[in-house]
């Protein structure tokens, strides 16, 4: 049951996160970074697309996905069509990671030892759970603050 309860709600933050995407009124604010805010809404959904195509997709899906962590936080003026492509990609891998999956592997050790110490795979998975929903808030704040038509912009 677990596991089914975290397909959904993965796969409800990706359905949202696609929509903040889609929200921004200016495509350049996406990218727009201004004095206290250190990273873009472009940049946070790159982040969130690199971090699950790693530690679920590839991990547990064996999908073969590579990350270039430095390239979500570098990576400027990605166009978004390209971004609701990582996205719908991302759904994608997850679903795909999680459907074989039984609520009894959860209990199992995570391939590969990301924090101090090993952890289980129901532990990965719910702090994947919650890191999504964490940089979501930032992109739909960071959408509300600097998606703006300002002369000049």
């Amino acid at each position: 049951m677990l596991v089914a309860v975290l397909k959904t709600l993965f796969d409800r933050d990706l359905n949202k996160l696609r929509q903040e995407i889609e929200a921004y009124q200016d495509e350049k604010a996406l990218w727009r970074i201004e004095p206290g805010i250190s990273n873009s809404g472009g940049n946070l959904c790159l982040h969130l697309l690199g971090n699950l195509n790693t530690y679920i997709g590839a991990e547990l899906g064996h999908s073969g996905y590579v990350r270039h962590r430095d390239l979500e936080f570098s990576a400027r003026d990605v166009p978004r069509t390209e971004l609701l492509a990582g996205i719908a990609a991302t759904r994608r891998a997850v679903e795909a990671a999680l459907t074989p999956l039984a609520d009894e592997q959860l209990a199992a050790e995570y391939p590969v030892v990301v924090f101090e110490a090993s952890t289980s795979v129901g532990y990965m998975l719910m702090h994947l759970a919650t890191h999504l929903t964490y940089h979501l808030g930032q992109i739909n704040y960071h959408r509300r603050l600097l998606d703006k038509h300002l002369p000049g912009c």
